[in-house]
């Protein structure tokens, strides 16, 4: 982080190099990108720069190394980790106007964009050659590549798809010293040294500043059916996903959502998902039409052994639509019970699934705090969502004290702190945790390496 601050003289230098149109200074503009999507974290920005060139940003890095100040990238903020949150003396630079779709190879199947272009745009322009791009985070709307590489975004598909890192074949890169480079290549195998544009993923802006993206596309799968599942029980539908993969049956999608997140969806958005039930399971399975129906029997065959409540088949797009509609305002339906509505995030080994769902509830009731949770079940990834307030100092003290546990337990079962959201500044305390001290080095290095004079978003992931 840097201690001291740019001088008057270095601010103005700044405010004349650019025009009027390309920089915010004044505290009302600076407002809303003092903040992302992750609760309880504010901190304005020195000013906000939108680059119209690469050379804009190899000028803004050599001034900001020279005055004390550093950089933060940014797309649409939808970060979940405070990543995109400023320190004092930041500049933010804006990538959300770089939002061109630069080259579509139908030969290749590769697809060139902009940092800035959106999740949902290139979907849409995959799916117009009949072609698939699976990642699908929840802010696919207004999230942006940029932000999706990041911070290696995953999504409901993530089962069978995997996640952000599976299809970036490329990338051009700003490093700190403003040097530009482009990593990888349209070849699908590449052994040729070290794989540095991995580097980079899940970087959170703290190595370098992506201006362009290569992405993979697939065949968009033939057909799709959706299998909607109520439990008795939270544990019911944890082993009935664990016994599915065990079973070697990969769906597309296999979320889960527990009673007070159906609860909320139903009064915000009603998509008939069955009060009664203590949780209920969203399967998808895509691909060849024999193949989908054959692959619906078995899991169909396997949900049984659980004592379902109910089971119902959505095979018509219209109902498919409104099921998976439902499931992606799940956070925005929690938001409304609570002043202060913290969405976390931990993955664990999907054996691990049913062990870690009762020790949330367990320390749910232990600190006496409301946490509802729903997951990406199918790769173990939960959502604890906790409801509360941070004008409570001692509510929001036991909500740290049971976050703290989550993270624990997690890690002892084998897991991770964070599946899709990455670290940013909510999670780096217990980063520590989950590496032993060698390895917590080495991250250390590489920053260091890339980054000698902590210019790019420090204080994100570790100090």
């Amino acid at each position: 982080m840097v201690s001291k601050e740019p001088t008057d003289e270095a601010l103005r230098s700044l405010i004349d190099h650019f025009p009027k149109s390309s920089l915010l200074i004044s505290k009302e503009d600076l407002i809303p990108y003092s903040f992302d999507a992750t609760a309880t974290f504010y901190q304005p920005p020195l000013a906000v720069l939108f680059p119209s060139s690469i050379a804009d940003i190899q000028w803004i890095l050599q001034w900001a190394k020279a005055n004390h100040a550093c950089i933060l990238p940014r797309g649409s903020g939808t970060s979940l980790s405070g990543a995109v949150v400023p320190q004092k003396n930041s500049i933010v630079l804006s990538m959300a106007k770089w939002n061109k779709i630069l080259e579509i190879d139908r030969n290749n199947l590769t697809i060139l964009v902009e940092p800035g272009v959106t999740t949902q745009s290139v979907q849409e322009e995959a799916d117009k050659l009949s072609l698939f791009y699976p990642p699908d985070p929840g802010s696919y709307k207004i999230s942006t590549i940029g932000g999706n590489v990041g911070h290696n975004s995953g999504g409901i598909r993530g089962l069978k798809y995997g996640v952000t890192r599976n299809y970036v074949l490329g990338l051009e890169v700003i490093l700190p010293t403003g040097q530009l480079l482009w990593l990888g290549n349209k070849c699908m195998k590449d052994s040729a040294g070290y794989s540095l544009k991995d580097l980079f993923i899940g970087s959170e802006g703290t190595l370098g500043i992506v201006s362009k993206v290569l992405l993979r596309l697939i065949p968009k799968p033939q057909e799709r059916q959706v299998i909607l599942a109520s439990f008795s029980t939270l544990e019911a539908a944890a082993e009935a996903t664990s016994a599915i993969i065990n079973a070697a049956l990969i769906p597309s999608a296999l979320e889960f959502l527990d009673r007070k997140t159906i609860d909320c969806i139903e009064q915000y958005n009603p998509a008939g998902f069955p009060k009664e039930s203590e949780a209920v399971l969203l399967i998808e399975s895509d691909g060849h039409p024999q193949a989908v129906r054959d692959e619906i029997v078995c899991i169909l065959k396997v949900l049984q052994l659980y004592n379902p409540l109910d089971i119902k088949i959505a095979e018509e797009p219209k109902e498919q639509e409104q099921l998976w509609k439902a499931r992606k305002v799940a956070f925005s339906a929690l938001a409304r019970k609570a002043p202060t509505v913290l969405l976390e995030d931990i993955t664990v080994p999907r054996s691990a699934l049913a062990e870690m769902i009762r020790k949330i509830q367990q320390i749910s009731s232990q600190y006496g705090v409301e946490i509802a949770v729903y997951a990406h079940m199918g790769d173990g990834n939960l959502h604890p969502v906790f409801l509360a307030d941070e004008q409570n100092e001692d509510l929001m003290e036991k909500v740290y004290r049971a976050m703290k546990e989550i993270f624990l337990y997690a890690i002892k079962l084998g897991g991770t702190i964070t599946g899709e959201h990455g670290v940013g500044l909510a999670k780096k305390e217990f980063l520590a945790y989950q590496y032993n001290k060698e390895e917590f080095q080495l991250l250390k290095s590489i920053k260091k390496i890339l980054d000698p004079d902590n210019l790019l978003n420090p204080g994100k992931i570790f100090d």
